[in-house]
């Protein structure tokens, strides 16, 4: 057989992995969602993706280990393991000097997130009393999330944009607050907020709060 051959045969291979994979996640989302993560079983997942469930556990050992690629691949929006705060996105945040186009650009990215993975975000938050797997999910999450607000801070501070009665660690504890999945979650589905209503909201608080614009 030539390399030629082998070749295709395994980027055929990996291919079909990758589209079931992603049909796994996918069902797990919606099953997680609608039902809880602790009311969703592993054959359920396999049902709903059109998988046998030894599929699922093949290729996922545990439902915790489906979770975390689910909500990762959410939250960056891709299967690229490179975290948030490595990402172009992210770090162009840290060079605006006009504060209102510093504010909307964090907005913006921000919504586009918890669009993407508030609901799955809240389902994790959910869960994690009595769930461990679950809470260290979230309390990594929360020290990820805290540990990026903290940079745009100082970042934010470093260019002149905070108000000068407040501290770098003050705007990064603010900016935690606001941009957090709880706040999303109480305006867009409690409330019924559309985005842009959420999203002017966030950039006229972030703009009276923590920016001198």
């Amino acid at each position: 057989m030539s390399e030629t051959v082998k070749r295709y045969r395994s980027t055929v291979r990996e291919e079909a992995a990758r589209r079931t994979r992603a049909l796994i996640r996918e069902a797990a989302v919606r099953l997680f969602v609608s039902q809880g993560i602790a009311g969703t079983t592993m054959k359920q997942i396999a049902a709903s993706a059109g998988v046998a469930e030894r599929t699922v556990y093949t290729v996922f050992p545990t439902k915790a280990d489906l979770f975390k690629e689910a909500l990762d691949v959410a939250t960056v929006g891709d299967e690229d393991p490179v975290a948030v705060a490595d990402r172009p996105e992210f770090t162009q945040l840290l060079s605006e000097r006009d504060p209102v186009v510093a504010v909307r650009q964090h907005v913006d990215y921000g919504v586009e997130l918890l669009e993407r993975a508030g609901d799955l975000l809240m389902t994790a938050a959910e869960s994690a009393g009595a769930d461990p797997a679950m809470r260290a999910i979230v309390e990594a999450g929360a020290t990820a999330m805290s540990a990026n607000m903290g940079t745009l801070a100082a970042a934010w501070s470093r260019n002149g944009l905070l108000r000068p009665d407040l501290s770098a660690a003050e705007a990064g504890a603010v900016l935690f607050t606001l941009s957090s999945v709880q706040v999303h979650q109480l305006l867009r589905r409690r409330q019924g907020w559309s985005v842009e209503q959420y999203r002017e909201w966030m950039v006229d608080t972030l703009l009276r709060t923590v920016v001198a614009a």
